[in-house]
């Protein structure tokens, strides 16, 4: 990526009007409708926004902190990129990184508030948003930074009681991969229906080969691999103990029942899925944009292609992604700095193409995948991507579903008392 800026850039981008940036690619798909009441201001699009953002201070200076949990290589090494571009490229900021684990960053981020030693920015899951946006955790940047031509969904993931509270810094979904030699060999077509999916995994279990498998982690990232088989039902996140939530609890039992599904996934991030799928141990798997830069680079020879999510009765996939947001009594004149540069064109299409995310910009999105037809794959389906919350509690429904469905997988639960005690949960957190 050429340098475009020269040292006073830092001085002369605070003084022009904020540039837009990154999140999801086409239009966002409606948020869920379960929970209406509870939701609406949160999912409102801040209304307070200025036609020009006021820019950061002049004499914004010192050091920024950034925290992320991206375990993929490159993903972290294109954030050092620009770090270092912006670092070199000025004197009077110097931002730096450090990674903490995804299954300890809500810990560490909820102790950092209450010790008073947090970062400067944090880039984080987008469900998890509003629920530290209303510990006031994070920096109202409302009239501070433009987000005019970024796509709604993004944005209300950063927005509480109509104030900004962060920048979208990029969006993605899910759908399903498949080993093209491995389907071809058991003589099946890609499965476009469960049924379909159960017989194709069943039939391409070999060995130490398992058919199918997705993260199944008792977190967010487990989550967000497991609602599309809620919402392909028609249900929403907040109907777990319904026809379709224990169908799709169902459905997950019936793949570990055939043996095609291993319940070793309770253990497997999706990078770890997706490692299990490169090495040759699955036939096909759910994952999502960010994978595809790794897996062309570590696997050229690998066959394979992607499909949408099979199906019960409608396509579904998760709108994923992650936001920015300020730490509120931080270093937040530097911060902003630094986030105008991350967003600007040429930085944020440096980011999304070398880590597979898909841009919130219009102007970006439209030619950024022209011509790659398994990015393309990921852009249609943006369509049906569901997005989680943003409500303030979801981290604890989303909790109570992990639970659900890693009760099934290992056998401790049936799926309809798995449902039902999710469900008790998920009521007393909106209020039913």
């Amino acid at each position: 990526m050429k340098k475009r800026f020269l040292a006073t850039f830092v001085s002369a981008v605070m003084l022009a009007t904020v540039l837009a940036g990154c999140g999801a690619a086409t239009q966002a798909p409606a948020q869920e409708t379960a929970a209406k009441e509870e939701t609406a201001e949160t999912t409102e699009v801040a209304d307070t926004q200025t036609e020009e953002a006021v820019p950061a201070s002049g004499d914004a200076s010192g050091d920024v902190t950034i925290w992320y949990y991206w375990e993929t290589a490159g993903h972290q090494e294109a954030l050092d990129h620009i770090i270092q571009e912006f670092n070199g490229q000025q004197d009077k900021i110097k931002v730096q990184a450090k990674y903490v684990p995804f299954a300890d960053f809500k810990k560490q981020l909820s102790v950092g508030a209450s010790a008073g030693e947090l970062p400067d920015i944090v880039i984080l899951d987008n469900p998890d948003h509003a629920s530290y946006a209303a510990m006031g955790i994070f920096a109202d940047i409302t009239d501070r930074f433009d987000v005019s031509n970024y796509y709604p969904g993004p944005v209300n993931s950063c927005t509480l009681d109509g104030k900004l509270y962060g920048v979208p810094f990029g969006s993605n979904d899910l759908v399903l991969f498949y080993n093209e030699d491995m389907l071809a060999e058991a003589g099946c077509e890609v499965p476009k229906t469960w049924d379909e999916l159960l017989d194709v995994a069943t039939k391409t279990t070999k060995g130490n080969v398992y058919g199918f498998a997705h993260c199944a982690l008792q977190n967010e990232e487990g989550t967000f691999n497991f609602l599309p088989w809620v919402w392909s039902t028609g249900q929403t996140s907040y109907e777990i103990n319904s026809e379709g939530g224990i169908k799709a609890l169902e459905f997950e039992k019936s793949l570990v029942d055939a043996g095609a599904f291993p319940k070793e996934a309770i253990n497997w991030t999706q990078g770890d899925t997706m490692n299990q799928f490169i090495s040759g141990n699955l036939a096909m798997m759910i994952n999502g944009t960010w994978q595809i830069p790794t897996m062309r680079q570590e696997v050229p020879d690998l066959k394979w292609n992607v499909a949408p999510i099979p199906q019960d009765k409608q396509q579904a996939s998760g709108l994923g992604g992650e936001n920015y947001a300020v730490i509120d009594g931080g270093n937040e004149e530097a911060a902003i700095a630094f986030l105008q540069y991350a967003t600007s064109k040429d930085t944020c299409l440096y980011m999304m193409d070398h880590m597979g995310y898909i841009s919130s910009d219009s102007t970006i999105a439209k030619d950024q995948f022209k011509g790659d037809a398994v990015y393309q794959v990921f852009v249609d389906e943006m369509q049906y991507a569901n997005a989680r919350g943003p409500l303030p509690e979801w981290p604890d429904i989303s909790d109570a579903i992990s639970l659900a469905f890693n009760k099934v997988i290992t056998g401790d639960s049936d799926p309809a008392s798995a449902a039902a005690e999710a469900q008790a949960t998920i009521d007393s957190i909106i209020g039913k």
